[in-house]
């Protein structure tokens, strides 16, 4: 029997496969036998690579999965009263299946916001109830980058946001899992918009960029990770044999396969975006600064295009859906993609 072959949709960078420099340092690693839980050179080479990013204050832990990530994160600087303020787009908020109240106890409140950023003022009504017990305690500010809804937060942004935590005795949480097509964007390094511009706890991700699996939980200011190793185990992500995390990102780091990556998967969304806006009856919803294109259509055109290409609805009151690139998207799969859409569209009217 042959093997199924499935067209390569536009529902999630989640659905790529592994790009093949990941699955041949995974090889590399794939010999003899070394000390388990992270004390092996592979993992030590891994965590050197994240720090000549981020700096060499940087304390890492790698972890299994984005939600690991988020979740321990936040729970290793908080308390069960504490709360955390975010989007209401955000991970943490709609796609964690209540993982952070559950696993920390805490409070999570969500600010809405049209972009998926979110903006100091948006925050004030949540800024209340200091030192007083009837109230959960703000502790941290959690962003995404790029975010949700395909937006890059600015460095002189994500400042703002970190000087504004700062004020109210907060922390900065950045959910880096598409960190890659924020730092393309910008075209300016890791660092310059977390550790440099006042991020103190970053998720640095790259299953959604070419990696198979695994997150790095990265405290960038010294003393967050006070007890993080035994929370880590506790929350059921030490990895037994941690260097084939740490191989991927190897591949990722040391050669500039995230550069790559993401630079493809953010050209590939300004491609679909271009070709979108010759189709009549379509409108763009959101900028196109990452991987992410939001649009609105007819849903009984959505419904007929779904059968042939995997996507996801975002917004059903309005009609808006949202597409995601890849690294392995090719021009072909977007003008095939917006062919079948024009055809669709004029056999719907």
């Amino acid at each position: 029997m042959g093997e199924p072959v499935l067209k390569r949709g536009f529902a999630s960078d989640n659905n790529s496969g592994v790009h093949p420099a990941v699955m041949k340092e995974l090889l590399r690693v794939n010999r003899g036998h070394v000390v388990g839980y992270g004390d092996d050179p592979f993992t030590e080479t891994a965590r050197e690579l994240i720090k000549k990013e981020l700096g060499e204050q940087t304390e890492v832990y790698f972890v299994f999965t984005g939600t690991g990530a988020n979740v321990l994160g936040l729970a290793g600087v908080m308390k069960s009263w504490n709360s955390v303020i975010t989007a209401h787009t955000a991970h943490i908020e709609t796609d964690e299946c209540g993982a952070p109240e559950k696993f920390s106890g805490c409070k999570v409140l969500s600010v809405d916001t049209p972009d998926g950023k979110i903006k100091p003022e948006m925050l004030a009504r949540h800024m209340h109830g200091f030192d007083f017990e009837h109230h959960s305690q703000p502790k941290v500010i959690s962003i995404s980058q790029a975010s949700e809804m395909g937006t890059v937060y600015t460095p002189d942004e994500v400042r703002e946001l970190a000087a504004y935590a700062r004020k109210h005795g907060m922390l900065l949480h950045m959910d880096g899992a598409r960190i890659a097509n924020a730092a393309v964007t910008l075209g300016v390094p890791f660092r310059t918009f977390t550790t440099d511009a006042g991020v103190d706890i970053l998720s640095f991700g790259g299953t959604k960029n070419g990696m198979m699996y695994g997150e790095a939980v990265c405290f960038l200011k010294p003393g967050l990770d006070e007890g993080f190793k035994y929370l880590r185990k506790q929350g059921m992500q030490l990895a037994s044999k941690m260097r084939f995390i740490a191989a991927q990102y190897i591949a990722y780091l040391s050669g500039g396969l995230w550069k790559e990556c993401a630079s493809h998967s953010n050209r590939m969304a300004r491609e679909l975006q271009k070709k979108l806006r010759e189709v009549s009856g379509i409108k763009i919803t959101q900028k196109v600064e990452a991987n992410g294109v939001f649009l609105i259509m007819p849903d009984r055109v959505a419904a007929l295009l779904s059968r042939e290409y995997f996507f996801y609805p975002w917004n059903e009151a309005i009609s808006e859906y949202r597409l995601m690139t890849s690294w392995d998207t090719t021009s072909d799969d977007v003008t095939q993609f917006v062919e079948r859409l024009k055809v669709i569209m004029s056999e719907v009217k």
